[in-house]
């Protein structure tokens, strides 16, 4: 698969790693041109079961990704719609299908992520933020609207309700670590350490089989949505996907016959050991 001809951003494949690096000058606005490539790189992963990772970041060290572009919100109808009448809007549709793209997906934020940007980590599945560097934001109420990019939908998702609200209707800034307690990122790191450790975890999680990956995820995200009995129900359809796709049977045969299961000292070192079982194919 390529990942060229971007013009917002480059994509690096390592492995089975894909780095996708924002880089347009000056400071990464979230326009037209950015949601195009976003929509083709989507495309393109939806198709690709050799990357099992994408690792979003930013070229620019001040900025993750910046606010939607103004100038098309200005443009935006002023007239009311019925809730019939109203439809997804290019931010939110593309947002929501780089969501779901069968990779887990990564935010590296060492930047502002203010609006549109903020969102856009949001849908990723894991965000990790850089102390001193990464700035959040929501600033929509203040200027007459609100989220529009899944983060009124997804910010309570998060963090709950309340925290949810106080962070659309504060509309101020909170850092790496505020972001860390809200829940909003996985987690604060010191700027030396955020490279490194999203390194180690998205090569960790490239280990694993792609099915097996996108199983784990579509599971975990249906059971936010379904009631608990039909998110069980989601569970065991996913896990009969992967099943169906992965050598799981023959690696727990492995475990079995190497004695994973009752011996205390591989009971210590399953961490090791699910590495290994990686070469049962």
């Amino acid at each position: 698969m390529q990942y060229d001809k971007f013009n917002t951003f480059n994509v690096k494949i390592e492995g089975a790693i894909a780095w996708v690096t924002f880089d347009y000058p000056p400071v990464n606005i979230q326009g037209l041109p950015m949601l195009a490539d976003l929509d083709i790189l989507a495309q393109k992963l939806e198709a690709d079961r050799a990357v099992k990772v994408v690792v979003f970041q930013s070229a620019n060290p001040e900025i993750f990704v910046a606010h939607a572009d103004t100038n098309f919100l200005k443009d935006m109808s002023a007239k009311a719609v019925s809730r019939d009448e109203a439809k997804l809007l290019d931010l939110q549709r593309v947002l929501e299908r780089i969501s779901k793209v069968p990779q887990a997906t990564i935010a590296k934020i060492e930047g502002f992520a203010r609006g549109g940007g903020h969102e856009f980590a949001l849908a990723c599945d894991m965000r990790f933020a850089a102390r001193g560097r990464a700035k959040f934001m929501q600033m929509e109420v203040g200027m007459g609207i609100l989220p529009c990019g899944g983060g009124a939908s997804r910010m309570a998702r998060q963090t709950g309700l309340g925290r949810a609200l106080e962070i659309i209707l504060g509309a101020r800034d909170f850092d790496a670590d505020q972001a860390e307690a809200y829940g909003t990122v996985n987690k604060a790191l010191n700027p030396d350490e955020i490279g490194p450790y999203v390194e180690a975890l998205a090569k960790r999680i490239s280990l694993w089989p792609a099915e097996s990956i996108n199983a784990c995820k579509q599971a975990v995200y249906e059971s936010i949505d379904k009631p608990i009995d039909e998110a069980l129900t989601a569970e065991a359809y996913w896990l009969y996907q992967a099943t169906s796709q992965t050598p799981a049977l023959k690696r727990f045969k492995w475990a079995d016959d190497n004695g994973a299961q009752f011996d205390m000292e591989n009971q210590r070192k399953w961490e090791e050991l699910v590495v290994g079982a990686q070469d049962v194919t």
